[in-house]
């Protein structure tokens, strides 16, 4: 009962997705900042559709999306950096929550436990989206540089199983003291996602340091990303207007088609040598950030 409950609220935050987005880019589009807007995005309108079915092709791989995206972003110039954040967030917010559809049920993880964290991830993205959707673009540069920097190492780690990622635990439940770390840390990875720092690496991570079954990582994982954009941060973004609106539609509707020929297609994929790619591109693309940061400050 609990997991159709979790399906039907992931049904519930793409249709308030696409209900959100579509009235703001219709409100946009009534002026003529709104149009000229419209008319930059449009340049890169097939590079942006690729970068969203890739990206969320290889996040229902368990890659993850924020990193390879803000990188693609940043190296094709297609999305201003001052609204990478709200379009990664508000962007992913579609196929993230056909993602958690496809996967609650995935393991019978305790219902206590999945809704405390679901529900963390949501108020610390909700108390995130606050201060990054006030944020000039020399923060959102510097947030970016450090977070796409702390996810570049996770993802490492995580690829060579140091620390918790060696982790084998079997518990689908978390109580006690191990329930207040679990739902604290998740909050702070929800208000880590305002800034690039993909949740599911450093979530996969948490399940394991605390004993849990890694597969319990992906309801949670997922569901949280889910939920947090739908309900959290998406809906702040959209109306403070922070999101590049083609690019935003490219990763709604190619990362849904992304999500599907993973799922229902592909499967799975030896993953390992791209991850490392990945890994590299991520620092890389801090590096820029941190580089445009520093010519900002210069210019100041």
């Amino acid at each position: 009962m609990a997991m159709m409950v979790m399906k039907a609220l992931a049904v519930v935050g793409m249709v308030l997705n696409v209900v959100l987005v579509v009235a703001q880019c219709k409100k946009n589009l009534a002026t003529e900042e709104g149009q000229a807007a419209w008319a930059e995005g449009k340049k890169h309108l097939v590079y942006n559709a690729i970068v969203g079915v890739l990206a969320n092709f290889f996040d229902t791989l368990g890659i993850g999306s924020y990193a390879p995206t803000s990188a693609a972003f940043k190296f094709g110039k297609s999305v201003d950096d001052i609204n990478v954040p709200g379009t990664l967030n508000v962007g992913d917010t579609f196929p993230v929550c056909l993602e958690a559809f496809f996967f609650f049920g995935f393991v019978e993880l305790d219902t206590l436990t999945l809704v405390l964290m679901l529900v963390a991830a949501v108020a610390g993205a909700f108390a995130g989206a606050s201060f990054i959707t006030k944020a000039d673009v020399q923060m959102v540069r510097l947030c970016m540089g450090v977070g796409l920097a702390l996810l570049g190492i996770i993802m490492i780690c995580k690829s060579l199983g140091v620390g918790p990622f060696g982790a084998v635990g079997t518990a689908l439940k978390l109580t006690g003291a191990k329930l207040v770390i679990g739902v604290v840390a998740n909050f702070v990875l929800g208000a880590l996602m305002n800034i690039g720092v993909g949740l599911y690496a450093p979530c996969m991570a948490l399940v394991g340091l605390l004993g849990m079954n890694i597969g319990a990582a992906f309801p949670i994982m997922m569901g949280s990303c889910a939920f947090l954009m739908a309900f959290g941060n998406g809906p702040k973004f959209v109306k403070e207007n922070r999101f590049d609106m083609v690019a935003t539609l490219c990763q709604m509707f190619g990362g849904a088609i992304g999500v599907l020929i993973a799922y229902y297609i592909v499967k799975s994929l030896p993953l390992q040598i791209l991850l490392y790619v990945v890994c590299v591109v991520v620092e890389v693309t801090a590096v820029m950030f941190f580089l445009d940061y520093l010519k900002g400050k210069k210019n100041a």
